[in-house]
């Protein structure tokens, strides 16, 4: 059964995140909260760990993970980044936004999109994730925690222990999170578009026409 820790959602407990982290070092796949749900994370590294996210959530290989991070600093070594890139990035994180960027050699293949060579990219405004991602010094590999045959994702940690505590090894409770997507935005080409309108505001960028 997975560890369940109770994390203050304002004011994480030290101990409590070096615990998480440790989880996550030792290949472990996670239940955490982020600022627009709570999602499925592990070690960058760990192809058993991402192999166990994608048979929790029944998804293939061309589905597109995130790699979440604490701040800028640790995006331009995964994701193509000019100047102009940057400036958008620095303007709307921390924020409830994905980014899809064109992926650097750093980024292993099967984490890109197989056809554009893409990686999405997160810093969420959350403080237990934020705590985490320090603590871990590294990006984690993410995924909404939408299950098989539903839309939304699991808000309350009590019905994700119920539900994945015997496949997860910890669940982190911060409290109960209402499912709101994030404003994907895609920067592939020569200028950014939001192509999903989610919790994440930015009336300055074109939307996407589909």
């Amino acid at each position: 059964m997975a560890k369940y820790l109770s994390i203050h959602p304002d004011n994480p407990q030290q101990r409590l995140i070096a615990q998480a982290t440790d989880i996550i070092r030792r290949g472990g796949v996670v239940a955490y909260p982020t600022d627009s749900s709570y999602a499925l994370a592990c070690h960058i590294g760990d192809k058993q760990a991402i192999d166990r996210i994608r048979e929790i959530r029944r998804i293939d290989d061309k589905h597109n993970f995130t790699l979440v991070c604490s701040d800028l600093t640790e995006i331009s070594s995964y994701a193509q980044v000019n100047n102009d890139t940057y400036r958008l990035l620095k303007s709307l994180t921390p924020g409830p936004f994905t980014f899809v960027l064109k992926a650097t050699r750093e980024v292993p293949r099967r984490l890109q999109h197989p056809k554009r060579k893409t990686v999405g990219i997160r810093v969420p405004n959350q403080p237990v994730a934020q705590a985490i991602l320090k603590e871990l010094g590294e990006p984690m590999l993410t995924s909404t925690l939408i299950l098989p045959d539903t839309v939304e994702a699991l808000a309350d940690p009590y019905d994700i222990n119920e539900s994945l505590g015997h496949t997860l090894d910890l669940v982190v409770d911060s409290g109960v999170i209402p499912y709101q997507p994030t404003t994907m935005v895609v920067w592939d080409n020569d200028y950014p578009e939001i192509v999903r309108q989610g919790l994440g505001v930015a009336d300055f960028l074109q939307t996407r026409v589909s």
